[in-house]
Parts: C-alpha cells; sequence; structure tokens
C-alpha cells in the first residue's frame, strides 16, 4: 500500500507532491516563487490546471497572457488556467505567489481556457456541524477530457467529505471510479486537522492528521474530514476518473440516513 499522507516544504520553484509513481491517474505540485522570478514547464502529455492559491502572476501559453490573483485560498475565490497537452507554459511572478499544478494523462489536445472568479460555482453543502463551502472551479465550465478541481472550507470544528462517500467503482449513475488527492491548509498555519480514509471491509483503514500543506492520496474508500476547533481548514481535491464529474458518489451504507435531512 502507498503512503497516503505527504507533508511537504513549500519552497521557490515547482515542488513535486504527487507523481505517477504515487497515483496512477493524478500528477500534483506545487509552484511557488517570489517577485520577479519565473518558471516554464511544459505539459507533455498531460492535461493541466493551474490554480493560483495566493498572490498574482502572468501565465504565458502560445504567446498569449492570462494572469491569475488571489489573496488567499480562505478569503477569495480563485482564478484558474486549463492548458492543454503538447504545449508549454510560463509563469511570470507579480508578487510571491503560490500556484497548484494539478495533471492528469490525456490524449485529445484541447484550447487554452481562463477560468475567472464569477465562473467558480460556489456551493453551501451540508448542515449543522459538517456545513462547508465547496467550490467548483474545473468542471462542466471547462472542456477538459477529465479532471475536475475544486476546493472546500471547513469552518472550525466543521466535518467534511460526509455522510462518508466514496468513488472507486463503476455503479452506473450510483457511483464512478475516480482517483483523488487533497491539498491541505490551515488557518492559522499552526493549526491541525484529522481525515480517515477507509474501505469498506476495513482492509485500508488509516487515520491521519492534517496539517498546513499536508497532502492526502486517496485511491479508494471513504474519507471524510475535520478541523479542529479555532481553526479553519482548506483543501484543493482533483478528481480523475473515466466519466467526469463530482456527483457520481457512493454513500456509506450506515450513514445513508442522513441524506433525507440534506
Amino acid at each position: 500500500m502507498i503512503n497516503l499522507l505527504k507533508k511537504n516544504e513549500i519552497i521557490s520553484g515547482y515542488n513535486g507532491i504527487v507523481s505517477s509513481e504515487d497515483m496512477k491517474n493524478i500528477c500534483f505540485g506545487i509552484l511557488s516563487g517570489k517577485e520577479g522570478e519565473s518558471h516554464s514547464i511544459g505539459t507533455r502529455n498531460n492535461e493541466t490546471a493551474l490554480i493560483i492559491l495566493s498572490g498574482h502572476v502572468k501565465v504565458t501559453v502560445d504567446s498569449k497572457e492570462y494572469e491569475l490573483k488571489r489573496k488567499n485560498v480562505f478569503d477569495e475565490k480563485a482564478t484558474a488556467l486549463y492548458v492543454p497537452i503538447d504545449s508549454k507554459f510560463t509563469v511570470l511572478f507579480l508578487q510571491n505567489s503560490e500556484v497548484a499544478v494539478c495533471q492528469t494523462e490525456a490524449k485529445q489536445k484541447k484550447e487554452v481556457q481562463f477560468v475567472a472568479q464569477e465562473s467558480v460555482r460556489v456551493r453551501d453543502v451540508g448542515k449543522d456541524n459538517f456545513r462547508r463551502k465547496v467550490q467548483d472551479i474545473i468542471y462542466e465550465n471547462v472542456d477538459a477530457e477529465s479532471i475536475c478541481v475544486g476546493e472546500t472550507i471547513n469552518p472550525s470544528g466543521n466535518w467534511s467529505s460526509y455522510p462518508p462517500h466514496k468513488h472507486d467503482e463503476n455503479k452506473g449513475e450510483e457511483e464512478v471510479k475516480m482517483d483523488e488527492v487533497y491539498f491541505f491548509k490551515i488557518y492559522p498555519e499552526n493549526g491541525f486537522g484529522l481525515q480517515r480514509v477507509y474501505s469498506f471491509d476495513k482492509e485500508l483503514d488509516e487515520a491521519l492528521v492534517i496539517e498546513n500543506n499536508t497532502t492526502v492520496l486517496i485511491p479508494k474508500g471513504y474519507h471524510p474530514v475535520v478541523a479542529t476547533p479555532g481553526y479553519k481548514l482548506y483543501y484543493l481535491w482533483i478528481l480523475v476518473g473515466e466519466k467526469r464529474g463530482v456527483l457520481f458518489i457512493n454513500t456509506h451504507p450506515d450513514y445513508r440516513w442522513m441524506l433525507n435531512d440534506l
């Protein structure tokens, strides 16, 4: 079994966090830089989603320029850029910034597509102490082959990915098999959260401590998350599967009764 938890120090340059050796269908990293720096990356056979986490950058693809700007992940929605396969992009840092680089293999070469803040779909999900805000960034609004990217923000003490659900089997309209990766931020940064990743038969059953800049791999199973009281918890989620979409999830049988009140 792969190590599900990755704790990385984010330094200047491209920080590779998840590779194809970790997850068959997802590569993920953080591009970090100081004002005035620039970095170039080739997408090769990967469709790529660039999500600004903080700061202000200018991205050049095929001589066209796009600006991504955001105060931080807790106070402002993202801007993003979809970059197709067989492309090269250059990121110029106009401020000290962090950009999430989310990738998966693709066969079709699509168009470059910019996602403005007003195109990010915001959903208020759950109730009581499992209410959270979900922000869909790369979904039906972008003509991509298989990648979906979004964000979830847990208020202090609240749960998310709850009631526990999974998407690791193909079951028609009930469930679609998808790999998933979560990348976390905590505010204030010295806090923590917890995540449990487990399969129905408990063959996989891990409880993980989530800290700022932690990444969790979710190859299968249920994966609820909770923020500690006094701290807000954010995660970027990347979903890749045979059928594109985020609504095909299968709630654990023991918790389906909770869906009646939502």
